[in-house]
């Protein structure tokens, strides 16, 4: 089945969501305060002001999640995660941050009840993007997934400094450390199931669920995000590691708009 349009755009973001893949502007977390009037010289309005979302969305990620108000009067579809190993997974350097992008036939999904939608890349946020009372987790992992109609969906696990994860040493090992670099060896494999929380069933994972956007530039919104209730765990000797690719390559929590969370819980 061929790709509709918005569906190859979307995937275009999504994989790159680190790294916006047209001929955008420079940004940097940095000036994230300012991502909303970055000027592309070459557009004429509105297309000059391309990450205009990114100042005036409404459901914008991440956010402290302190702030959210609770909303479980409907039923949750269930969550499960089907994360095979990948045989020819690409180690990505975004520039914004280190990521890996899954090889093109690569049958990892996640399902939403009778949705499924299939896992494009995952990357890494140092320190954590969502907080808790302001209080941010060492890091982030997003797991991105793209549905046939071009429906972003983001599972978040937030990471804290414990036992040592090995897949998570493979990609920090693999990862090229000039940005826009990429690694693709046919004797490495990545299995991204084992980065989930051990404590959790991948066929019924417990989550807090919200609507929100892409956490860096466009900060495109319609996404919708889970965010696993129980967190992963590194080393420190790995947190030092993933810091010398990037550090504070996080966005600030963002106004939660009368939004609700849902939750398994």
């Amino acid at each position: 089945m061929k790709m509709k349009f918005f569906q190859v755009v979307a995937m275009t973001i999504a994989v790159n969501c680190a790294n916006f893949a047209f001929a955008a502007p420079h940004w940097s977390h940095d000036e994230q305060a300012t991502w909303w009037e970055i000027e592309d010289t070459s557009k004429d309005l509105p297309m000059k002001y391309p990450f205009a979302t990114c100042g005036v969305g409404q459901h914008q990620s991440p956010i402290d999640l302190a702030t959210a108000k609770f909303d479980n009067t409907r039923k949750l579809n269930k969550l499960q995660a089907s994360y095979p190993i990948d045989s020819a997974p690409i180690f990505f350097n975004s520039g914004h941050g280190i990521q890996v992008n899954t090889s093109n036939n690569y049958k990892g999904e996640i399902k939403i009840g009778e949705e499924s939608y299939p896992l494009i890349q995952f990357h890494f946020h140092e320190p954590s993007e969502h907080v808790i009372n302001g209080k941010p987790f060492a890091a982030e992992l997003h797991y991105v997934h793209i549905g046939n109609d071009g429906r972003i969906i983001v599972v978040g696990a937030a990471i804290d400094i414990g036992a040592e994860n090995p897949t998570f040493q493979t990609v920090l090992d693999n990862v090229p450390h000039e940005a826009s670099g990429q690694k693709t060896d046919a004797n490495i494999t990545i299995n991204p199931a084992s980065l989930l929380p051990a404590s959790l069933d991948p066929n019924d994972l417990d989550f807090y669920s919200l609507a929100g956007s892409l956490t860096t530039p466009p900060c495109s919104e319609g996404v919708q995000w889970y965010l696993l209730s129980q967190v992963i765990t590194i080393s420190a000797a790995q947190l030092e590691q993933l810091k010398s690719f990037y550090s504070d390559n996080a966005r600030s929590p963002q106004n939660i708009n009368g939004r609700t969370l849902s939750s398994t819980k």
